[in-house]
């Protein structure tokens, strides 16, 4: 097997789709293939990019900022990215290309791509305009050029086989993971780090994401607030997450909540510090409106903390069952069971043993080796 992988979604702060692809790029170094390869920007290489801390609310330059809003900066990026990887691609015809962050440049390979959500044409309003137009003319070109698309959820094999008229025999779905820093912590572990940030151990509820509205952290907050005083000032809300689009008016509620005495907003929390955040956390709440995967669910039940989150989406294929899950809207539905995770203890003991349990089903080593059965079958073809 002789295998290129595109690299670069590994940005950092390492979440999301960058996690996916480093640790799906690790995977496959162990793996015996005859040629692995990584496509870093327009060039070739051996080499994997390693992870570092860096605040993504630092931002990109204005000048950047500014082009990513200007059509014809956009138009002649895409051009121009696409000729310079093809160039970089060129005589690698024998290898199998996967671009794991929806976008494939032109190659006389076979290639697939990975498709993670659509919510840049189901949830458009989650997204800047830009941002949608850019996404939806890479994706209409990319599903050209594939020769299979992974997805990491069944539903949204589902979605994309539906939506786009693709036949499902040439659609894969291979779950996430999360990584061996999520599990269980003695408060002896927990102590320091939390200490730092003026929590204790089991002593909060916690959101973790991106504030902004697909997350449906407007949801939480209302139901939160309608807890009893004693119960938020005792387990208080925790919001972990950098600021995302259309999120001034709920980082107006944050505000309003944290004066009250009850939230307290992190924003961006250092890769080394999300684990034994997660871990300390009493209860985890993730009430999003559409995912792809819902990450944060996973790593929250192999933390062995009880969760509570939405039905939507992916998230009961992510939960399997061992969730307590409510309409996304539903807000009484949302406060009633945030009362039970936070005070219930029968409901709280079984629901950590069902989310560990369901956490054992997904691995890394799973996901690599999985998406190295889609190689193989792709290039048999």
């Amino acid at each position: 097997m002789r295998l290129i992988l595109s690299v670069d979604p590994i940005k950092f702060p390492l979440t999301g789709i960058g996690r996916y692809t480093y640790e799906l790029a690790k995977g496959l170094q162990r793996e015996a293939l005859d040629s692995l390869k990584f496509l870093h920007g327009y060039r070739l290489t051996s080499e994997l990019p390693q992870p570092r801390d860096e605040n993504p609310m630092a931002g990109a330059p204005a000048w950047k900022r500014f082009a990513q809003r200007n059509r014809l900066a956009v138009a002649v990026f895409r051009q121009a990215n696409s000729w310079l990887k093809a160039r970089a691609l060129k005589g690698s015809e024998d290898h199998v290309f996967h671009g794991p962050n929806y976008y494939l440049p032109p190659f006389g390979g076979r290639s697939v791509v990975t498709v993670h959500d659509l919510s840049h044409y189901v949830w458009t309003q989650g997204h800047p305009p830009e941002r949608v137009r850019y996404m939806q003319a890479e994706m209409e070109l990319s599903l050209k050029r594939a020769t299979a698309i992974i997805t990491v959820t069944e539903y949204m094999r589902q979605e994309v086989a539906k939506y786009f008229g693709w036949p499902l025999s040439r659609i894969f779905a291979v779950h996430l993971a999360s990584g061996p820093e999520f599990a269980p912590r003695s408060q002896g572990e927990l102590a320091a780090a939390l200490r730092a940030l003026d929590l204790e151990p089991g002593g909060y509820c916690l959101f973790t994401g991106t504030v902004e509205p697909r997350k449906n952290l407007s949801t939480l907050l209302s139901a939160y607030g309608r807890l009893p005083a004693a119960t938020r000032l005792r387990w208080p809300l925790v919001v972990a997450g950098y600021r995302g689009w259309k999120s001034e008016a709920l980082h107006k509620s944050l505000q309003a909540a944290q004066s009250q005495g009850w939230l307290k907003y992190l924003g961006f929390v250092p890769q080394h510090i999300l684990p034994l955040l997660m871990a300390g956390a009493r209860l985890f709440a993730y009430p999003s409106h559409y995912e792809g995967f819902g990450l944060p669910v996973l790593e929250a039940m192999a933390s062995g903390v009880p969760v509570v989150c939405s039905n939507a989406s992916t998230l009961p294929e992510v939960a399997g069952g061992a969730a307590a899950m409510h309409a996304p809207d539903d807000e009484d539905a949302l406060l009633a069971l945030l009362a039970a995770g936070l005070e219930d203890e029968v409901w709280r003991s079984e629901a950590r043993a069902a989310g560990l349990k369901q956490a054992r089903q997904f691995s890394w080593t799973k996901c690599a080796r999985e998406t190295l059965a889609v190689y193989r079958a792709v290039s048999e073809a």
